[in-house]
């Protein structure tokens, strides 16, 4: 399959819905994923994710719905070609070395896979580390040696699970490069998360879930646009002063902060500006500044949050496009 002779998006999702019993994991969920992309898939624990990667990867059979990978039908149960990936976390013999797992994994794909076992374990760094046992590897490079057994059948649509889950900030760092570094070369990635600053960094787009449905599908510049101010974590020498001052400047709303004994303040980074120097004129000391929740932050727990939705999450059609 050659994604360039494509013109359409690498993932058409329509009406998607499975069950498990009376548990609903997926109900007529939709989305696209636009090639050569890195699309997000977001959304707490239980909100559906691993069952929408598991159906593109062929273990699910959805109950109802049509899904579309570079425009052919895939039915669910087979994986669709061009398509490669793991839901949960990769499975692995322990007892094999790197080089030896991955042998096995390419008698299976065939293809020339072989002769590209190298190759991978080069891309994702593990090439001094290939014929080590798997059972003495690190959580990362377990999930590496998962992306290089991915990247063995050659796939132009590569699914991720929770890549980064687990991991230490440099391990993290080192697994958004490769994935953005795997798109910027014409590969289409839809990697999942539950985490909003790891879709920020790796993601131009993004679908969030909520039991089992879709609460926002667009550009994470759309998904900006509708966020609400980031928020800060204040603590000055006089807060009942802080928060009379705060309630005079309009830019900014300050509330008393519930689990602590500072202040909670939120507004843009110039309406913050000027209430510091407001504090400062006002002899009033900032003893503590610490960003709480990014806008994105703020918008993922309007659309996810039960209380949240209770109280006023943005209306879906606000946030679908």
């Amino acid at each position: 399959m050659n994604s360039a002779a494509h013109a359409g998006p690498a993932v058409d999702v329509r009406r998607l819905s499975k069950r498990y019993g009376d548990v609903r994991a997926l109900a007529e969920i939709s989305l696209r994923v636009e090639t050569g992309a890195v699309h997000g898939l977001l959304g707490p624990n239980g909100a559906g994710k691993t069952t929408l990667l598991g159906a593109l990867l062929g273990l699910i059979r959805p109950d109802e719905g049509e899904m579309l990978v570079f425009g052919r039908p895939a039915t669910g149960g087979v994986a669709p070609a061009g398509v490669a990936g793991f839901v949960d976390s990769p499975r692995l013999y322990p007892y094999l070395s790197a080089r030896r797992n991955l042998q096995l994994l390419a008698h299976l794909d065939g293809d020339g896979a072989a002769a590209r076992i190298d190759q991978v374990l080069h891309r994702v760094g593990l090439e001094s580390r290939a014929d080590v046992k798997v059972g003495g590897f690190s959580l990362g490079m377990r999930q590496r040696l998962g992306i290089a057994a991915a990247l063995l059948a050659d796939p132009l649509l590569l699914v991720l699970d929770e890549p980064t889950n687990g991991l230490d900030p440099a391990g993290m760092r080192d697994i958004r490069a490769l994935i953005t570094d795997l798109a910027t070369n014409g590969r289409t990635v839809l990697v999942s998360s539950h985490q909003m600053p790891e879709i920020e960094a790796m993601c131009s787009a993004v679908t969030v879930l909520r039991d089992g449905e879709v609460a926002f599908d667009g550009a994470l510049s759309q998904m900006r646009s509708l966020a609400p101010e980031p928020s800060y974590l204040l603590s000055t020498s006089d807060d009942r002063a802080a928060l009379e001052l705060g309630a005079t400047r309009t830019p900014i709303a300050v509330d008393r902060d519930a689990h602590s004994d500072g202040l909670i303040v939120r507004g843009s980074r110039t309406a913050m500006h000027e209430y510091m120097i407001s504090l400062g004129k006002a002899d009033i000391a900032v003893e503590h500044l610490q960003l709480q929740e990014t806008s994105l932050e703020s918008m993922f727990l309007r659309l996810t949050d039960d209380r949240a939705a209770a109280t006023g999450a943005p209306d879906k059609e606000a946030v679908s496009s």
